[in-house]
């Protein structure tokens, strides 16, 4: 009997490291944890992923595009006559509301970058991709800034078990963008 075609083995192989990343932490991800949580035959996760780096990139890759995406779809960043530091501290209430299981699942496989240095470049991407954005409205250090800013406060949200404070978020977003000059010539 031939190799059954399953197109879809790939996704769900990512999507089950997520899940067992999301349970387990990091260091219970394997391929063997991998497969048992995709059902799938333990060749199938070595064959799509050589290494578990290679997973951990294609799950990173995968949980940036979330966020990413909610930044690329937010029309009022684009606005010119919109404030850029109340969008950007909406934009991290929607994204960490409800979702806290998720968000750090997401900051842990980012930060995972700092031991294998395979990531890195996937958390490179992320940044990059924001600060993209935010160039259409300020200069490139002032995109990159706000990054680092709501980054930051993301991070100890997250560390501290604190709740998320759009007003205080606005206000230090607003701080950086406006020392600037906001507008791009």
């Amino acid at each position: 009997m031939g190799r059954r075609y399953d197109p879809e083995r790939r996704q769900r192989i990512i999507e089950a490291a997520l899940r067992v990343a999301g349970e387990k932490g990091i260091a219970g991800l394997s391929h063997r944890t991998v497969a048992a949580e995709a059902d799938v035959p333990l060749g199938s996760t070595t064959y799509h992923f050589k290494t578990l780096d290679d997973l951990l990139v294609a799950a990173l890759r995968q949980s940036n595009e979330g966020f990413a995406q909610m930044v690329r779809d937010r029309g009022g960043l684009r606005d010119p006559d919109a404030d850029v530091p109340a969008e950007l501290a909406a934009l991290l209430g929607e994204w960490a509301s409800g979702r806290r299981e998720a968000v750090e699942l997401e900051y842990e496989l980012y930060l995972s970058a700092l031991r294998r240095p395979a990531l890195r470049p996937v958390a490179a991407e992320w940044c990059e991709g924001v600060a993209e954005v935010l160039r259409e409205r300020t200069d490139p250090v002032t995109a990159r800034g706000l990054v680092a800013v709501m980054d930051g406060i993301c991070l100890q949200v997250l560390l501290t078990g604190g709740d998320y404070d759009e007003a205080y978020t606005r206000d230090l977003l607003g701080r950086v963008f406006n020392s600037a000059g906001s507008a791009v010539s």
